[in-house]
């Protein structure tokens, strides 16, 4: 099985490092030091305390790879517009897509029946751009749940989790998606098949959402935007107009708000990518987290006061700090 990880810092690394340990043949497409160090030294690999280096093909061009089985994109949402020229480098017509990225993903109306189906939305796709280029009937969704961080070039640090959930847009458990979920189980990885992988999109989305952009603006960690009463009450409202709009597009949430916040702020002390991503001078995930949310609260017709008021004090927030050039 030939599998392309593209962006692989420390998701991609992880997945990566997994994968070949598995007996996959990859190939990790990344850039700069984190390249430089790879093609030197290896990728090392700590966890569970142990650590493992290993050899992997690596590349800053797409096209020296070729087409792939699979392509599994681990990049920031924020950077997925400007890759996709690259990626399409390494799509045949039967790759697989898969799209580990946070947020609402480019192909979430891809075949849906209704008024908005295969609508593209321009807080995650402008102008339907990556559409084009990254056919959507080749996606595969993927929602990521462990946690790991690039702590050197070449060296990526896995502190929990092993869970990425699988699912086709359509809801069909397909070979191909049967097939990469056996493999990354092979590779000690926990990779559920979901026929609504939309409802676990929106779930996840549900706490990062109003997390994200609250500790982005306050400086607080998971734990204090949790259970800090006054903080927790915001949350929990920008939670409730989420989840009307997720209903109004058909969602289904398995657990109820307080479940869901409680399960962030058992995190403990910790801050969530937004908030370290503004400190590091990145450019952070606004749009795909909340300014997709906001977008498709208009399409439905559902009014979101809150979860707008927080979209422009974030936006604002990171344009003064370089983080936002939208």
């Amino acid at each position: 099985m030939r599998i392309a990880v593209f962006g692989a810092g420390a998701i991609g690394g992880y997945l990566a490092v997994k994968l070949h340990q598995a007996g996959a043949n990859v190939t990790v497409i990344a850039r700069g030091a984190h390249l430089a160090a790879m093609r030197e030294r290896g990728l090392t690999l700590k966890s569970e305390g142990s650590e493992t280096t290993v050899r992997l093909a690596c590349t800053d061009r797409a096209e020296e790879a070729g087409p792939q089985d699979y392509v599994i994109v681990t990049l920031k949402a924020t950077g997925l517009a400007s890759a996709a020229p690259q990626i399409a480098k390494l799509m045949g017509p039967e790759t697989a897509l898969v799209t580990a990225i946070n947020g609402i993903p480019y192909w979430y109306f891809h075949g849906q029946e209704g008024p908005w189906r295969n609508r593209t939305l321009e807080s995650v796709d402008p102008g339907g751009k990556v559409w084009a280029q990254l056919p959507p009937r080749q996606a595969i969704g993927c929602i990521v749940y462990p946690a790991a961080e690039v702590v050197l070039p070449g060296v990526i640090e896995h502190t929990y989790g092993n869970r990425f959930s699988l699912g086709e847009p359509d809801g069909s458990k397909s070979a191909r998606v049967e097939a990469l979920s056996q493999m990354l189980a092979q590779a000690g990885l926990k990779a559920p098949v979901r026929a609504s992988i939309r409802d676990e999109i929106w779930v996840k989305l549900w706490g990062n959402l109003a997390f994200n952009p609250l500790s982005a603006l306050t400086g607080s960690t998971l734990e204090r935007l949790a259970f800090r009463p006054d903080l927790r009450a915001v949350a929990h409202a920008m939670m409730e107009e989420a989840q009307t709009v997720g209903e109004r597009l058909g969602a289904k949430f398995a657990i109820s708000i307080d479940k869901r916040i409680d399960g962030a702020g058992e995190v403990g002390e910790h801050k969530t990518s937004m908030l370290q991503d503004l400190e590091r001078g990145r450019p952070i995930e606004i749009d795909a987290l909340l300014g997709a949310v906001v977008e498709l609260a208009e399409l439905s017709g559902v009014s979101t006061p809150l979860c707008r008021a927080i979209l422009a004090l974030v936006r604002e927030r990171a344009r003064g700090a370089g983080c936002y050039p939208g």
